[in-house]
């Protein structure tokens, strides 16, 4: 008799990734990281991957991060450590960040715990970190992008592959969060439910609990899958506008790292103000905090120019115009 559909489906998720990353990586016996919290999503991955890895030839350790967001964290990252390391799993990290507040809390705990995995993945000479999210999770990210209005880019979601070298993968953004969780409950896995989770001062936490409730029952239970169906196809579209941006960005530049103004204008604005995001961000502004209102207002530099002031964007970072060249410095 074989696995419970839904641990068939984990397993077979991750050995996809597996075989990827072997791809990837030819003739050597590559470190394979899965970033767990303790929670559903991410047991049921270390449990995948726990499973899999051996039968490819590959170590497969483990990273859980304490944020210290809550009292007693250091204690339950411990055990989380320790449950990771009865699944057989080597090497196992636990480590401590300090969350500041840029970008507000839920940014500031996202870039906290990126940087921890980073560094893990750089000690351990690892070949990829596995994350945990599901397709819920894909659903709510193009959600929250839509709300921003902050273009393509931030309706097409979580890549299935990103960092630099293509660290992070994400086995299970084609399965939902019902699929992951039922593995964790037929296998007898402990989880811990983090109460930030349900917390509504957060936003992920009204729109999983609040907004998307709403939406499927006014227009039916297929608005999870169709919003993450629209990641996949903004990405496609986004990412052959970066491309055209990239190179536009080329031609514009100087010398001095200021761009033409002359040589932004005739561009379609989709392509001129990724431009001109691409240019913020590399002077220091923090993508996550940087909106479509922003960029219009730069934009305004180029399309609508009237002598005005340099605007001030997030990141502390001053964006202007003189002598015909648009430049980005820090204030």
């Amino acid at each position: 008799m074989g696995p419970h559909p839904a641990v068939a489906a984990i397993r077979l998720a991750v050995r996809r990734v597996l075989h990827d990353v072997l791809n990837d990586n030819p003739g050597g016996s590559p470190v394979v990281l899965a970033a767990c919290s303790g929670g559903a999503d991410s047991m049921a991955l270390a449990t995948a991957l726990a499973f899999e890895a051996p039968k490819l030839g590959i170590r497969a350790g483990a990273v859980t991060v304490d944020h210290g967001l809550q009292s007693g964290s250091d204690t339950r990252a411990r055990d989380v450590a320790a449950r990771l390391r009865d699944l057989g799993l080597d090497p196992v990290d636990a480590i401590g960040v300090t969350v500041g507040r840029q970008g507000g809390p839920e940014a500031a705990a996202r870039d906290a715990r990126y940087a921890a995995l980073d560094g893990a993945a750089r000690d351990r000479g690892a070949a990829a970190v596995l994350l945990g999210h599901t397709r819920d999770d894909q659903a709510e990210t193009v959600l929250l992008g839509l709300a921003r209005g902050s273009g393509t880019r931030s309706l097409s979601g979580m890549a299935a592959v990103s960092g630099v070298n293509g660290r992070y993968r994400r086995p299970f953004l084609l399965l939902d969060r019902d699929t992951v969780r039922k593995a964790c409950l037929v296998q007898g896995i402990d989880v811990w439910e983090d109460p930030h989770n349900h917390d509504p001062a957060y936003t992920r936490s009204r729109v999983r609990h609040e907004a998307l409730p709403v939406l499927e029952k006014s227009l039916g239970k297929g608005v999870i899958e169709a919003l993450a169906r629209t990641a996949q196809l903004s990405r496609d579209d986004a990412d052959a506008l970066d491309q055209w941006a990239a190179s536009a960005e080329r031609d514009a530049s100087d010398s001095d790292g200021g761009l033409a103004a002359v040589r932004l204008l005739d561009l379609p604005p989709a392509v001129r103000r990724r431009v001109l995001r691409r240019a913020a961000i590399a002077a220091g502004s923090p993508a996550g905090s940087l909106f479509a209102r922003h960029i219009e207002e730069t934009d305004r530099l180029v399309t609508d120019w009237r002598g005005q002031k340099p605007l001030n964007l997030p990141g502390g970072i001053v964006a202007g115009r003189r002598n015909g060249r648009l430049f980005f410095s820090p204030s």
